[in-house]
């Protein structure tokens, strides 16, 4: 049998459950009602206040209740929970008519793509693009080139060393003792590559940086055929105005040696901040193979000759683009490189 104080809540909470339309509103009923302050839940704990005589009553239609208004919120909640559902899924769904979003291209790094402009140049000329090891031997990387074992170079302040015979290497020079040593001439190959030196990193210099070797032997090579073929680089890398200097230098393994000057293509040689007030800018060096390096690799330099240059990616990136710092190109800072893009 009923008791009007139980059917008064029933009915309200009935008319609650009816209204509700999300699963919010049903939870909300849920707690209005069957929670720890909600009213069924209440005069539940309140039977105790009541005359012995109606506590039975009141407890049976306040439990009968109850098991009522949890069937009802439950039996509404799912389906208000699959409507949400189903128009999540509606909300979620592409709009296929819409134009479609273009992804974010990425770009070639500027080092890259000073590389390859490099290659270019020389591949139009007919050399080969050859590579070697980034580990190589003590022989390869030194002796081979005429750097004695008493040569500066060698010092431990200057080279990686694995072993005693093994090393990273520290120029991409000992790639043109393994392409002697396995060809005859004619030989004309450019080399690109990572060397590695024991510097501390700074504006100028780091301890991983990349350089481009060439290299020509053949009959009656000279140095005029070195500077004609820097000449057109120099044209092609810097615009068609550039011009080129040789200014006397040494290095182990070319004999005579040469550093090799563009003209300054900031100000045309008037002098400005870029070239220091010089006028010129290095760019490389350069000169013609000892002849102790090619006895080393099974040449005859009374029948062969040959020229050879190095220059670093690294100094013709800053010379083209303006920059100031090598750190720039090792830092993957977005802001720096999207300017190459």
């Amino acid at each position: 049998m009923g008791n009007p104080r139980v059917d008064a809540i029933a009915q309200e909470a009935r008319a609650a459950v009816a209204a509700a339309r999300t699963a919010a509103d049903f939870e909300a009923v849920r707690v209005t009602y069957l929670g720890r302050q909600g009213a069924l839940t209440q005069l539940l704990r309140s039977l105790g206040t009541l005359p012995a005589a109606e506590r039975p009553d009141v407890g049976a239609a306040a439990n009968v209740a109850k098991r009522e208004i949890e069937a009802l919120i439950d039996e509404r909640l799912t389906a208000a929970q699959e409507r949400e559902r189903t128009h999540a899924r509606a909300s979620a769904r592409p709009d296929l008519t819409l134009p479609g979003r273009r992804p974010p291209l990425g770009a070639v790094h500027p080092l890259k793509r000073v590389e390859d402009e490099i290659v270019e140049v020389f591949a139009g000329l007919g050399f080969s693009v050859v590579e070697g090891p980034e580990i190589e031997s003590d022989y390869l990387n030194f002796e081979a080139l005429n750097i004695p074992k008493d040569h500066p170079a060698r010092d431990m302040q200057d080279t990686f060393y694995i072993s005693e015979s093994t090393l990273l290497r520290t120029h991409t020079s000992p790639v043109q003792i393994r392409v002697m040593q396995a060809q005859k001439p004619p030989v004309r190959v450019i080399v690109p590559g990572t060397v590695y030196r024991r510097d501390v990193a700074d504006m100028t210099h780091s301890p991983v940086f990349h350089q481009v070797e060439g290299l020509a032997v053949d009959r009656n090579i000279s140095m005029g055929d070195l500077k004609g073929t820097l000449e057109l680089f120099a044209r092609e890398m810097f615009g068609p105005k550039s011009k080129i200097r040789f200014r006397p230098s040494f290095f182990p393994f070319t004999e005579p040696s040469a550093e090799v000057d563009v003209l300054c293509f900031v100000c045309g040689g008037g002098g400005c901040r870029m070239c220091k007030q010089s006028g010129w800018l290095e760019i490389l060096g350069s000169g013609m193979v000892h002849p102790n390096v090619l006895r080393n690799v099974g040449y005859d330099p009374e029948e062969v000759t040959g020229w050879a240059f190095g220059m670093g990616i690294e100094r013709i990136a800053m010379l083209k683009y303006g920059v100031d710092d090598l750190r720039l190109f090792f830092e993957n800072d977005l802001r720096f490189l999207r300017q190459f893009a």
